[in-house]
């Protein structure tokens, strides 16, 4: 084939390619993370918009940090929004970002995005999981002691996660039709179907959680909100 034709070929496959990807909802690059400056932080520093106790967590140096096992709330409710933010975690650290919470009382009664060093044993129970429903694609963790990359997506009923530059899924919560089930046929704990859990709600993070009660540390927080 002459070297012109042979261009011409070659470059039309790849347009034919990314047209394929496009069209069965795949991208041919990684999402980034978006650039966050200017977007509102989550929390303020003297945690007036939140639902805590003092001492419960702290700011330090611009980190935030459990300082116990209660959970830190925001008193606002939030329905479509792009949650920006990093973690790192020590050897046997286990919480969570809630999202949408119906019952902030009742963990089962939020979504939660599991922040770990590594799993805390139940079905779909690693970092980047939806707890006990929704599986990463891949392990995007960095070792103990490194700080992690969560971008959590909420719009209507998809929840989508990008970890630490990848994104590791995009879950329809309408495909959640029954109480225990997930829609892999595994058993779930959750007495509502996902499709049934409040859209709009409180955002949380878990505090310290498990028998090591090991510290955990957020920073860079923060939210937008769409339509």
């Amino acid at each position: 084939m002459p070297p012109t034709l042979s261009k011409l070929f070659f470059g039309r496959l790849a347009v034919a390619g990314l047209s394929l990807l496009a069209a069965i909802g795949l991208s041919a690059a990684p999402k980034a993370h978006p650039d966050t400056s200017g977007w509102p932080s989550l929390f303020a520093e003297d945690f007036s918009n939140a639902t805590t106790t003092p001492g419960d967590w702290a700011f330090e140096n611009g980190v935030l940090v459990a300082k116990n096992h209660e959970s830190l709330w925001t008193k606002k409710s939030y329905a479509n929004f792009v949650l920006d933010l990093e973690f790192k975690v020590a050897k046997e650290s286990n919480s969570g970002v809630f999202l949408h919470s119906g019952n902030i009382k009742d963990v089962l009664a939020a979504l939660e995005i599991q922040v770990h060093e590594n799993t805390d044993g139940a079905l779909y129970g690693m970092v980047g999981a939806i707890y006990n429903a929704q599986p990463p694609s891949k392990d995007m963790a960095k070792p103990v002691g490194e700080w992690n990359h969560f971008t959590i997506t909420c719009k209507d009923s998809h929840v989508s996660l990008i970890f630490n530059g990848e994104e590791v899924f995009d879950a329809d919560l309408n495909t959640w039709t029954e109480p225990h089930k997930n829609p892999d046929g595994t058993k779930n704990k959750f007495a509502k179907a996902l499709k049934d859990f409040s859209r709009i709600g409180p955002i949380g993070l878990q505090g310290l959680h498990g028998k090591a009660q090991a510290p955990v540390w957020y920073r860079n927080i923060r939210i937008m909100e769409t339509k």
